[in-house]
This record gives C-alpha cells, structure tokens and sequence, in this order.
C-alpha cells in the first residue's frame, strides 16, 4: 500500500536530496586524498603560449622575456606575468586527473570574471573524431590548489588539453594520475602559431573559464599553437611592445588594439607598427581588427563617436599602407565582432562565452584568407 506524504515531507525529502548530491558533487570536485597519485611537472615537457624559452623569462610562464621588463611600460610588464593562452598537452588512459597549482596572485576572480576564468586550469579531450571537447574546469578557493580535477572518465587511452589561467599567473604546475595508469607528455608543437596582441578582451575578460577566449577557440579551430599577448586595459600599440612582437615568427599577426585607444592614438601608432612588424617579418599576414561595438552604444552618448574616430584611424593607416604597396595586410570590421541581438557581453564591452563565440567565427574566415 502506497504513503502519502504531505508537503513539508515533501519538502523535507527534498532538501536532504538536495544536500546529499550537493555533498556528492563537493566530493568528486575536491577529492579524497591523493594517495596512490603520480604527479608530473609540466615544466619537464612544457606548455605552449610561450613566445620565449624558460631560459629567457624570469619564470617560467611568464608572456614576455626578463629583458622587457625595463623596456615595456611597468603594467604591460605586470599583466605579461600572467599565463593568459598557455597550455599544455598528454596523454593518459586514466580514470581520473588531479591537479596541483600554486597561483601567483590570491585574488582569485574579478567583479565581472568567475574564478574559473581568472584562476582556473581548463580540461579538454581528444574524441574518437580527433575534436577537442571540454571535460572539466577547476574551482580555485586558494592559492594553492590540489584537486581532483575529474573522475569517472570512461576507460580509454585518450590525449588531453590543459588551459592555464587567464587573469593570474602560475607558480608550478602538476598533473596528478592513478599509479596503474599510463602518461605520456606531449611535446609542444613546432608549427607556427598566431600571435594576437590586443586589450583585456584578447587577454580573456571575461571568459567563463580559460578554453573560451577567442584565441584559444580559433587555437582549436586551427589545430595550431597561439601566443596571447592581450593586456588588460593595456593593449596600445606601442613601439616598444612591436619590438618583442617581432622577434616572434608566426603564421600571422592580429592587431587588435582599439578597445584600448582613442582616433589620435590610432592615428599615430597604427601604421608605424605595422612597419615595425613588417621590417622583421616581411612575408608574415597582418591582420587588423577594429574595436567591438559597445553593447549599449546606440544609448550612451559617446560611444559611438569614439567608434568612429577610432576606426576611422585604423582604416586611413590600412588604407595608406595598401596604397604603399603592403600585401598580405588584413581588416576587420568591429561591428561583425559581436552579434546585432547585443546579447554577448558581460558589461557592454566585455564578450561572455557567446561573445568570444562569435569573436571567432568573425576572425576565422579572413585568418583562412591569410593562410592559418
């Protein structure tokens, strides 16, 4: 014969499911433990995103080498200390993945940016279709973070894609797997990447964890290495950053500085770096990107304005430069960036998931034409 239950039982079964699979899912994220754990440093195969050795950066997933560090100006320096498009790359068969980072700076998140982005390490898989598909993010609380990162994984020998944190940098980094299972590092790839320079957007703001900016999703498309130069609130074409930007050797270059910069600034730095890069590089693509449309631009009054100033600028020096004879020179236009619906940003300016989405589907095509 059937019970009835009357509402506060209900609610009381309700809420004990409710806490036991919150215990549940607060277990399999931090884990018991790590006996039984065989732990690999990263640094004894590497990561990919670095544009200089370990023997020419102060520490060893830091963006730009040590010498910069009088060269740059002193916030370009500071954001270069963050691990903003490193990753790196193995192979395992086991049936879970820990995880064992130490952080450079304690804060943790940002108003606009989960901690996941800012100071999480994200987990990709190959599939049986050779695509990179998502498995798990970490959740940091501290500084120092040991987790286990998955578990469960369905049986199988697979190769693995770990982001590094946008928005804090690395001390050390470990993957931890069961001492039954295999691991095999992945060396970096040789071929060469797509080096983006840009503001707080290529940097990653405000991606909800480190797989979702725009570089790392065209990183996938592509299947080639990138280097993310973007620095928050610092992305200004300036000579001295060109100087290290040239000593890299990419598929292509994208500039994309404007959300940083006013028309008079364009003005007078978009062209000269254009030359710098390609004095140095003088058969690499250049792409420009013009800023991104503010979300709430047709409402506050500026906005609009400063767009057109600003693209303006970076459309006079492309045009100059094609009448020079540069080949191999890309533009994009800001408004394709982000959609027309101007639902994908986190604060008017800053793309969310879907916004770096589409940030990616925007770049794709005209990288194609330049030969990513």
């Amino acid at each position: 014969m059937k019970t009835k239950l009357n509402r506060r039982q209900l609610l009381q079964n309700s809420t004990i499911t409710a806490t036991a699979f919150a215990i549940n899912a607060s277990t399999l994220a931090v884990g018991p433990q790590d006996v039984g754990v065989e732990w690999h440093d990263v640094r004894e195969w590497g990561v990919e995103g670095k544009g200089w050795d370990a023997a020419q950066t102060e520490k060893y997933f830091d963006r730009l080498p040590k010498r910069a560090k009088g060269d740059v100006r002193g916030p370009v320096w500071s954001l270069s200390r963050h691990s903003a498009g490193m990753l790196t790359r193995f192979r395992t068969n086991a049936s879970e993945i820990w995880v064992d980072y130490e952080l450079t700076s304690s804060k943790l998140a940002l108003p606009h940016m989960p901690a996941t982005g800012v100071s999480g390490v994200d987990l990709y898989a190959t599939d049986q279709a050779g695509q990179s598909r998502w498995v798990a993010v970490s959740h940091p609380r501290s500084q120092a973070v040991k987790t286990r990162l998955v578990a469960n994984l369905v049986p199988g020998q697979r190769d693995y894609t770990m982001y590094l944190p946008l928005y804090n940098g690395i001390e050390s980094l470990s993957i931890g797997v069961p001492f039954e299972s295999t691991f095999e590092p992945i060396t970096p790839r040789a071929t060469k990447p797509i080096v983006f320079y840009g503001t707080s957007i290529t940097h990653g703001a405000c991606a909800s964890r480190p797989g979702m900016p725009h570089p790392a999703i065209l990183g996938r498309r592509f299947d080639r290495p990138v280097i993310n130069l973007g620095f928050s609130g610092n992305g200004k074409m300036e000579k001295e950053v060109g100087t290290y930007l040239a000593e890299l050797d990419p598929v292509v270059y994208v500039i994309d500085c404007l959300p940083n910069m006013v028309g008079h600034e364009v003005a007078a730095r978009a062209e000269p770096l254009v030359r710098q890069l390609r004095e140095a590089r003088p058969n690499t693509p250049i792409l420009l990107v013009e800023d991104r449309t503010y979300a709430n631009a047709s409402f506050v009054s500026g906005a609009q304005q400063r767009h057109a100033a600003s693209r303006g600028a970076l459309r006079a020096a492309y045009d100059r430069l094609v009448a020079d004879g540069f080949q191999q020179i890309g533009y994009l236009k800001g408004e394709s960036l982000l959609g027309k619906d101007r639902e994908d940003t986190t604060d008017g300016s800053h793309p969310s998931d879907l916004g770096f989405y589409r940030h990616a589907d925007a770049m794709e095509g005209v990288l194609r034409e330049l030969g990513c």
